[in-house]
């Protein structure tokens, strides 16, 4: 590349803006004829995928990358029909853009109301899985966004490919090339640069690892949607459903250990806890999971379980390791959530409605359930159709980010010759 990664990048920013005004006015059908012609693409494509993926994963062995990475990496036959369908799905969705809620009049005689509406140009930088293209191309496109994806180095030639067919389905569509477009270099100095272009762009959405996280919600210039840790929490209430609990227990923890809504924290009422834990401790050993407790929980339990330290109520595990509190009070399980939780998902078990009511209103997170498991927590299983992330923070989007969640709303007014008095 001759000119510099500076310039390179604002001329993508430069094009996204035109870019994004052209979309903010395209029809759904329009929008839905350029996901599904992006899908023929990428049926069409699979050979050429494939051999741009294998470039990639020759690298990546040559590096020395773990097998986990390589795994990410892999457009497999079952991938590469995991992204069509999801182009697919992804155009039934209902299109939010342009729809116009709460009208009503007001005493002067106006009508005000509200309309939905593009962020404008979204930026998203990830890391290893070269399927996220697709995802956060064509969530983008439906909401009618503009959007520079930033992928990892170690995807650049599968990423490329992809993106060949992204642009094939937009041209089809005649919407502009640049409402999607790829970074083509692999130097990190464009990181920097696309979370430094607030001229250019209004949203980024970070996926990856925490580390990635970290450095772009400290360096950005630019609005962040994102979350940090996934430090989820179980509580057992005294007024809870034994049977229910401990099948939400097992499955909070074991249906998958690495996603960010699996539990990493139990917690029981102290009076309950002789008949829950001992019954689903041993679920647990029996699927190999390491438990860390406090003192009451290595009472009742045995001594294979560790004890937990101060850090265990702060760790988020991605692995099968659980940390056990018994707690006194309904007081005292809100108050562990709200002191050590990540303010992503947590769920009480409870047959008390003043209980559940209680929880839902004091913990401060972005997902609060009742009796349900935390891994429900994401955009497919909340029918939003498809996520482009989950956000623990609290200004515009909270939970998982779907289309919607890549929208914001105008205030617009209908007179009829009206002025203010």
């Amino acid at each position: 590349m001759t000119e510099s990664v500076h310039d390179y990048m604002s001329r993508l920013g430069q094009a996204a803006r035109q870019a994004s005004r052209v979309l903010a006015r395209a029809s759904t059908a329009q929008k839905n004829r350029a996901l599904l012609a992006a899908a023929q693409a990428l049926d069409a494509a699979r050979a050429e995928l494939a051999t741009a993926n294998e470039q990639d994963l020759a690298a990546a062995r040559a590096n020395g990358l773990a097998p986990a990475m390589i795994d990410r990496l892999a457009l497999t036959p079952k991938v590469i029909d995991g992204m069509i369908e999801g182009l697919r799905q992804v155009a039934t969705l209902p299109d939010p853009i342009g729809e116009i809620q709460d009208m009503r009049y007001l005493p002067s005689g106006i009508q005000v109301g509200r309309m939905r509406v593009p962020l404008g140009v979204i930026g998203i930088i990830y890391e290893s899985r070269p399927n996220v293209t697709i995802e956060a191309a064509s969530l983008c496109l439906k909401s009618g966004n503009a959007t520079i994806l930033r992928g990892g180095s170690e995807a650049i030639h599968s990423n490329q490919a992809i993106a060949r067919c992204i642009r094939q389905g937009l041209a089809e569509a005649g919407l502009p090339d640049a409402s999607v477009q790829v970074v083509e270099t692999t130097d990190r100095a464009a990181v920097g640069e696309l979370i430094s272009m607030p001229e250019f762009v209004d949203v980024i959405v970070p996926r990856g690892g925490k580390g990635l996280i970290e450095r772009i919600s400290r360096d950005a210039k630019v609005p962040v949607i994102k979350h940090l840790d996934g430090v989820c929490h179980v509580y057992v209430d005294i007024a809870a459903d034994l049977d229910k609990a401990i099948r939400v227990c097992d499955n909070a923890k074991t249906q998958r250990y690495s996603p960010c809504n699996a539990m990493e924290t139990l917690l029981v009422h102290q009076a309950i806890a002789e008949r829950l834990l001992p019954p689903l401790a041993a679920i647990y050993r029996e699927k190999g999971v390491e438990l860390r407790g406090d003192a009451a929980t290595r009472a009742l339990l045995g001594s294979d379980v560790l004890e937990a330290s101060e850090d265990d109520w702060y760790a988020e595990y991605n692995a099968p390791i659980l940390a056990i509190r018994i707690v006194d009070s309904l007081d005292a399980a809100i108050e562990h959530i709200n002191h050590y939780g990540s303010q992503h998902t947590d769920s009480i078990i409870t047959e008390s409605l003043t209980d559940a009511r209680r929880f839902l209103t004091e913990v401060d997170s972005a997902s609060v359930m009742v009796n349900a498991s935390t891994r429900f927590a994401d955009g497919f299983e909340y029918g939003l159709g498809a996520e482009i992330g989950i956000s623990t923070d609290k200004l515009h989007a909270r939970g998982p980010v779907g289309l919607e969640g890549l929208t914001s709303q105008k205030y617009v007014v209908f007179g009829d010759g009206h002025i203010r008095t």
